[in-house]
């Protein structure tokens, strides 16, 4: 199996520009999610991961991962921000014993306690700059350093295109952070993933019952509203996201 471009080599940028170009993206466009991850493993080789965050849609591209030939040698990156309610470790057991993942766990070298103590509980504030350090702090920079550490130079992820307005604006095949960022499940809808776990018998989250369309940190997620669903019910309405499918360099544009 070929090894993907390396982002650190001289010739880093030719080699993005090049596997995210126009003819790539017509291809990927003709594909099932399946098979973008199956193309992305050949194209990438050992520099192929996938991210999870075994939230309420976390099974679908789990379980595609699962069909490929050798998916349990394929990386799967959890952030684990040290604030996951107890039903989302629960379901990540239950998930990783499943699918047979090859977990590696990325959480921030500043513990919880740590961090409050030095910063204060930067959710409850009411500042978008809080959230923004916090986000950095324990999303975005445990993410890019597990990816470094594996020498990560595609990720795949399961954003879609109906979840928010900066969404809506993503390609299939994009630069991401010196990385390339694949999104495989981009042009689905719910309809979609309610039937594909349907089909597959695929297992609920458990605040799924309890009206979550979608779930992070305990404190920053909300059952869906009468005014509010989906990606609006998160951070206490102050952004939609938490800076890790954003560009830009480390913490840019969290």
């Amino acid at each position: 199996m070929t090894e993907g471009p390396n982002p650190n080599a001289a010739d880093g940028t030719a080699s993005l520009a090049a596997a995210s170009s126009a003819a790539e993206a017509v291809a990927l466009e003709a594909m099932t999610p399946p098979e973008r991850l199956g193309w992305a493993r050949k194209r990438f080789g050992s520099g192929f991961a996938l991210t999870t965050s075994f939230g309420i849609q976390s099974s679908v591209l789990l379980h595609m991962l699962s069909t490929l030939q050798d998916s349990d040698n394929v990386p799967v990156i959890w952030v684990d921000t040290g604030y996951l309610p107890a039903e989302t470790y629960r379901y990540a057991d239950q998930l990783s014993e499943r699918f047979n993942l090859k977990l590696h766990v990325a959480q921030s070298t500043l513990s919880p306690a740590r961090m409050e103590a030095l910063h204060g509980r930067l959710w409850e504030t009411g500042e978008v700059e809080d959230l923004e350090l916090y986000h950095q702090l324990r999303k975005v920079e445990p993410l890019e350093a597990a990816m470094a550490a594996l020498d990560v130079t595609c990720w795949a992820s399961g954003v879609r295109r109906g979840q928010t307005d900066h969404r809506k604006t993503m390609g299939w095949l994009e630069p991401m952070r010196g990385r390339l960022s694949l999104r495989p499940l981009l042009s689905w809808t719910p309809r979609d993933v309610f039937y594909y776990m349907q089909e597959h018998d695929l297992p609920q989250h458990p605040l799924f019952e309890q009206g979550y369309s979608t779930v992070g940190d305990w404190h920053s997620s909300a059952p869906d509203g009468a005014e509010q669903s989906g990606r609006q019910t998160r951070f206490g309405g102050l952004k939609q996201e938490c800076g890790i499918h954003l560009p830009g360099v480390m913490g840019d544009g969290i």
